[in-house]
């Protein structure tokens, strides 16, 4: 049996796998849904106003799901260079757990699930914004701008930055500066974050021909634009403080850990040789999901305490 032949066989869509439950949890890329869950909480928390209990946890349900349905969709589209890449090898199709097939349906379902639910439940405007992160996540960055251009988590980010502007809109049935300061933070954090594991995952996008920025333009062309992005990050992220959009909880913990990824960035432009350079990539991966969870935890720590204050005086 021929290359060709095997790769069509494993990846009939008329095959009909024996899965469990954990592969179509695995479907749903958990850990990005854990930050998309986390992101959009905090983005329905600082929303002003307040939402029934009910609504508030619908609406989370409804963006996790919605998070859920792309990676289940991203997955059944990479199917093919999923199986090329060490770090996508063992997910549930490409070891034969799953079917395209069935991950094609299971993504779509729950896709029209979230939005049609949040709609109906929420209000549509929230549910408009669901639909638009499902389609942009899984057509525009997934089917086109992954394969087709280094700038592809640059633009692509847009969708993963989204949740919480959903969140905000489910709350209030608008939209504020606020939730596009967050989305903003999100979209700038992404391209150091990811081309920071691109560094050190360099040789996977190049055997499954992914034109991430290391494999088309070099691992020190990278480097300069993750300085050059974390520069504009933690400047954007600073700025909601003097602006007056967020207290000095925020402010003070933004410069803090603003210095952080500025540190760990400058590491990864100097050290560019051996397991130095890689180790200083693997740094700033970890401490950029620190930088993340640490800088949007705050937020919700200074609604808290408005309220406990208002509640005191």
């Amino acid at each position: 049996m021929s290359v060709v032949e095997q790769h069509s066989v494993e990846y009939s869509p008329l095959i009909i796998s024996e899965a469990g439950v954990s592969d179509y949890i695995a479907l749903l890329k958990p850990r990005v849904m854990s930050l998309v869950v986390f992101t959009a909480l905090v983005g329905l928390v600082i929303a002003p106003g307040h939402l029934h209990p009910v609504l508030a946890f619908t609406s989370i349900l409804c963006i996790a799901v919605g998070g859920g349905a792309s990676g289940a969709l991203n997955m059944w589209y990479e199917r093919d260079v999923d199986a090329l890449m060490t770090r996508t090898a063992n997910r549930p199709i490409p070891r034969g757990r799953v079917s395209s097939s069935e991950a094609a349906a299971f993504g779509i379902t729950l896709a029209i699930f979230s939005v049609a639910t949040l709609g109906i439940l929420v209000n549509w405007l929230a549910g408009a914004l669901l639909a638009f992160t499902i389609f942009f996540y899984v057509v525009v960055y997934t089917m086109w701008l992954k394969r087709w251009t280094a700038q592809n988590i640059v633009i692509g980010g847009a969708a993963g930055a989204l949740p919480p502007v959903v969140a905000w809109a489910a709350a209030t049935g608008s939209l504020a500066p606020q939730p596009i300061i967050l989305f903003l933070i999100i979209f700038l954090w992404t391209p150091p974050h990811f081309w920071a594991l691109a560094l050190f995952r360099s040789d996977d996008y190049a055997r499954a021909n992914i034109p991430m920025l290391p494999v088309v333009a070099g691992p020190d062309a990278t480097r300069l634009q993750i300085l050059l992005y974390t520069i504009v990050l933690v400047s954007v992220a600073i700025l909601p403080w003097p602006l007056g959009y967020f207290g000095m909880a925020y402010g003070i913990t933004s410069v803090l850990l603003g210095a952080g990824m500025l540190w760990f960035a400058i590491g990864v432009y100097r050290k560019r040789t051996g397991t130095e350079a890689n180790r200083a990539a693997r740094a700033l991966f970890k401490f950029s999901l620190l930088y993340l969870f640490l800088l949007f935890a705050v937020l919700p720590i200074e609604v808290a305490a408005r309220a406990l204050m208002a509640m005191v005086w």
